[in-house]
């Protein structure tokens, strides 16, 4: 058991190393020597989790981003019903996560989105299916924003949940191109007065 966990922990380091280095690099800049250094593993122990560099980006995508999202998104989601408050928490939380950042880089899905989805269908469909469960997961939550009386009804949570994840990227890459990050706040704000006008009416109003 023990060397089994052992294992799982140098996979996770590779990963996380990995990451890293294609946020700031790119996947294509990426350099194998630099995740041996990060992690102080010899060429094989990596080699004998990831059989070669494309393996080692498709993980990366699978475990490391997806993970990220998940574990975000959920802690947000799980502490508001109204899953509007909770969007607006999530972009205040980013506007000053990011802001705190030493290299702010963009969005890493949107950066290998950029970089790579033209180049090679293993990571278009990697990306494809992880923007998918961003919206599915937004839709959801509008849906059941729509049913428990926060969001209006009139909407069409999926064409919603799209156009917001296409508003957040822009964001992101916007803020990417200019390096700045102090434009981040009224962007996001932006965003946020978007989502205010998503929130369902008391009755009252339509009289």
């Amino acid at each position: 058991m023990a060397t089994e966990r052992n294992a799982e922990q140098t996979r996770t380091r590779i990963l996380e190393a990995a990451s890293e280095e294609i946020y700031l690099n790119g996947y294509q800049g990426m350099r194998i020597e630099a995740i041996l250094q990060k992690t102080n593993l010899a060429k094989g122990a990596l080699y004998h989790h990831f059989p070669n560099k494309l393996a080692l980006g498709y993980a990366v995508v699978e475990e490391i981003l997806m993970r990220d999202f998940q574990n975000t998104w959920n802690s947000f989601i799980a502490e508001e019903r109204d899953p509007l408050t909770a969007m607006q928490k999530l972009f205040a939380w980013k506007t000053e996560h990011l802001q705190e950042e030493a290299e702010f880089n963009g969005c890493p899905v949107n950066n290998l989105t950029q970089e790579m989805c033209a180049l090679d269908q293993g990571f278009q469909q990697r990306l494809k299916n992880l923007v998918e469960t961003v919206i599915g997961a937004v839709t959801a939550a509008l849906a059941k924003g729509q049913e428990d009386g926060f969001v209006r009804r009139d909407l069409n949570p999926r064409q919603t949940a799209l156009f917001m994840h296409c508003c957040y990227q822009g964001i992101m890459g916007t803020a990417k191109c200019m390096q700045s990050t102090d434009m981040l706040p009224e962007l996001f704000a932006s965003l946020s007065a978007y989502v205010d006008e998503l929130r369902a009416r008391p009755c009252c109003d339509s009289h």
